[in-house]
């Protein structure tokens, strides 16, 4: 076996996917080279500064510009800005010889043959021996780029086709040739999944391989039928999106975020490559060709299928007319089978609603779509990947559908759907119906907690990667130690106990209360230690809102108050268990969520973490104990020997609760001192629950001891002043209104620790009691109620 590492890498290209692969390499702390072509002209701007062709400033231009655009890109593809620093820039003629000292280099210049060639001929010049070299095409032939490079480059060649925006979207196809050095294949994708955090499938050599082929020929297949049928773009996007398992952007606001240039490049790519009835499906229709003439490429021209309007102060969307090109009111279909499908629950029972549903406009329509991506898909299966399983995940990570094509298919029901695709005069492929005769129902089969797959006549039992914990599997494995509605308490092997939050939306009730204390009693028995997390689409958003409104309307505020305490009481229960407690936040961890993490032993972060304390968006202030860890957190991240100004610390922590800050990335969250030093970060989200797991059995391997009960320094009257003036700073600018100041008086009031000299300790207790008095305070208030009926309906906060 090969020895080989990647500890720093350059990229060739800094456009789009260029520079956000180069983040993204960055975001792992990889330093990386982006090198681009020299300019041939120059701009107005440096004409005036009286600069030339041969300046540096000019050569770099392009490199340099993309970098800069980094920051302004949103979502934004850095977890922190700090990581700029790892993005070198330079030219293609100046610093090529650069390429001596990288061990990956990434070519990313625009999709033509001939050009990439040229650019391999000069890299194989100057690379060192045994350095990767990898193309970011999207379509162009890996086996043909390589053609005439020395023998040590095609060893160490092939495909590695990340997805846009490379940080957010978990795809990463890799793609060998013929020469490629098995070690060097394996090793890419073990780098790709641990370093990187994608989730990889190797696909074969072939057009567009594998989620663009069968994405784009979906696609198509829809933009046909909506023309045939005639659907409106607005009817087709109401029920290709969640109601079958597709992403809320279902097709054409897909195509409108894709970019209509970027997609046309894709799906000519394809026809060029294809030949009869298949090329035909690539043919880009002419009301889309108008489209492209006119400029109107979707989000980045401002228009595309769908055009937005601010009419009146509010936002009005339209969508285009495809016969007349004239934008016209958006419309949904309406149909009883969608009236059925949205009383079901999940993907699978949704889409066989839909699917099941003849003669009806959304039925015929879904079914028009499924029938020929799923033969197409079943047709590529091993001319494109090697099974099933790799087209089912590569459609997942790569554009954002709940389950693949046959995992649709086993959903809808295989036979049937055979029979129904036969009957209607389609040729189901061999394989399929062979696979039926020898009784064969499904295409994957589940039995104790494992999962089979159909390949080569047979089920083969799909391979478990140890680092990716699935607590489902675990279920049916161990059974569960002890549950109720809101969190389930399991053993996730090695001694170590896992809580598991699954009430609706992981909302924190008295259940998962009940269950969090249950989960430390029996930890502190039986076991080394307790990881708190799931696999819910966010670790948790906070407290059930809904409940807590209607208690304060009822004016139960005794049922209130007792929920608090026992808030109160379980986050110090996490603080000073026994046995080491690693907390395991994704997504949206915010509120509540963030106040479980805030005082655990250690918290193993996703990298995508969106971390905050947001109760002030509601009308309240954190009321389990959170304003008071948040405190506690920064004063222990001050340097040594550094002067504790913690009337600076008390003002940092009143502003981002006050502000309701959320972080942007784990990254972001350890500045905002939500993370330690000691917390850790996972780049790849399905690995989270086992480095979770790994830690806390670091902890206890070390002999880990709870934290001593500590008393708190407080800033008090001088501190509270300090806080005040800043608020009503915000209120004199019209920058917050009376009922802010309000909200901003008692937070300060809790986080000074009360009318007190600065300096006192005073027990954890005794801010505890104070976030709760102002919490319960300020939920009797008609305005804190607005704002939250507000936040249930409409999902954003209200100014009032």
């Amino acid at each position: 076996m090969m020895k080989q590492s990647i500890r720093k890498a350059a990229v060739l290209g800094s456009g789009v996917m260029g520079s956000g692969i180069a983040a993204h390499l960055a975001n792992v702390g990889i330093p990386v080279i982006m090198l681009d072509i020299v300019p041939r002209e120059l701009t107005d701007g440096e004409k005036k500064k009286g600069l030339t062709l041969e300046d540096r400033a000019v050569r770099d231009r392009l490199a340099n510009a993309s970098k800069n655009a980094l920051l302004k890109q949103n979502p934004s593809p850095i977890t922190s800005k700090k990581h700029l620093d790892l993005i070198a820039t330079g030219n293609i003629d100046d610093d090529i010889e650069r390429l001596v000292d990288v061990d990956w280099i990434i070519e990313v210049v625009v999709e033509d043959l001939d050009v990439k060639q040229n650019v391999y001929a000069t890299v194989d010049a100057f690379r060192k021996k045994g350095s990767i070299v990898s193309s970011n095409t999207s379509g162009i032939s890996v086996e043909a780029m390589a053609h005439g490079r020395s023998q040590d480059f095609q060893t160490h060649f092939l495909g590695t086709h990340f997805f846009n925006p490379p940080r957010y979207l978990k795809l990463l196809e890799v793609i060998p040739t013929k020469s490629t050095d098995p070690d060097v294949l394996d090793f890419m994708k073990r780098f790709g999944e641990d370093v990187l955090g994608k989730g990889v499938v190797e696909a074969k050599d072939t057009p567009n391989f594998i989620a663009n082929r069968i994405g784009t020929y979906g696609l198509m297949v829809t933009v046909q039928k909506m023309l045939s049928g005639g659907y409106s773009i607005g009817e087709v996007d109401s029920v290709t999106g969640p109601m079958i398992g597709r992403p809320k952007s279902a097709t054409f606001r897909t195509l409108d975020v894709v970019g209509l240039d970027t997609f046309a490049h894709v799906a000519n790519n394809v026809r060029e490559h294809v030949s009869g009835e298949e090329a035909g499906v690539f043919h880009i229709p002419a009301f889309m060709q108008q489209m492209l003439d006119k400029g109107w490429m979707g989000a980045k021209s401002g228009q595309g299928f769908f055009l937005k309007k601010k009419e009146q102060g509010e936002s009005v969307i339209y969508e285009l007319n495809p016969e007349t090109m004239a934008y016209e009111e958006r419309k949904k279909l309406k149909t009883n089978a969608t009236d059925r499908a949205e009383q079901e629950k999940g993907p699978n029972r949704k889409l066989k609603t839909l699917v099941t549903a003849k003669e009806d406009r959304a039925g015929d329509l879904v079914w028009a779509i499924l029938k020929p991506t799923l033969l197409y898909s079943a047709e590529l299966t091993g001319v494109i990947a090697d099974d099933i399983v790799a087209i089912d995940r590569a459609m997942k990570w790569g554009f954002g559908w709940d389950i693949g094509p046959f995992e649709t298919w086993d959903a809808i029901g295989v036979r049937e759907s055979v029979e129904r695709m036969k009957h209607e005069g389609e040729t189901v492929p061999d394989w399929v119906l062979k696979m039926l005769e020898n009784g064969y129902e499904s295409f994957y089969q589940s039995e104790n907690g494992n999962v089979y797959d159909y390949n080569n006549g047979d089920y083969q039992k799909q391979y478990v990667n140890p680092k990716a914990i699935h607590l489902q599997r675990l279920k049916h494995e161990k059974g569960v130690i002890k549950q109720n509605a809101g969190a389930s308490l399991l053993d996730l092997g090695d001694g170590v106990a896992g809580l598991e939050f699954h009430s609706q939306g992981n909302a924190i009730g008295l259940d998962i209360i009940q269950m969090v204390n249950d989960a430390l009693e029996e930890t502190d028995r039986n076991y080394e230690g307790l990881v708190i997390g799931n696999e819910g689409k966010n670790f948790c958003a906070g407290a059930h809102l809904g409940m807590m409104l209607m208690a304060a309307q009822d004016d139960d505020f005794v049922e209130l108050d007792m929920v608090i305490r026992q808030f109160q009481n379980m986050t110090m229960n996490i603080k000073y268990a026994n046995k080491p407690v690693v907390t395991a936040p994704f997504n949206m961890t915010v509120g509540g969520g963030a106040e479980i993490c805030l005082p655990a032993a250690s918290i193993q972060a996703s990298s995508e973490t969106y971390m905050g304390l947001v109760e002030f968006g509601v009308g309240l202030v954190p009321g389990g104990g959170g304003t008071k860890e948040l405190y506690l957190k920064e004063l222990r991240h001050l340097p040594e020997g550094v002067h504790v100004d913690r009337t600076r610390v008390a003002n940092d922590v009143f502003e981002k609760v006050a502000l309701a800050n959320v972080s942007t990335s784990a990254e972001e969250a350890r500045e905002n001192s939500f993370l330690s030093s000691h917390d850790e970060i996972s780049v790849n989200p399905d690995h989270l629950l086992y480095d979770a797991k790994q830690k806390v059995l670091a902890l206890a391997k070390t002999g880990y001891q709870p934290p001593k009960r500590e008393k708190v320094p407080v800033v008090g009257d001088a501190g509270y002043a300090a806080m005040l003036m800043g608020a009503k700073s915000m209120s004199f600018g019209g920058y917050a209104s009376d009922h802010d100041l309000k909200i901003a008086e008692k937070l300060a009031y809790v986080l000074s620790g009360g009318r007190i000299r600065e300096g006192t300790l005073v027990d954890e207790q005794v801010i505890l009691d104070l976030e709760r008095e102002a919490f319960l305070s300020l939920i009797g208030e008609p305005l804190t109620q607005q704002r939250m009926q507000h936040m249930l309906l409409k999902g954003k906060p209200l100014r009032n």
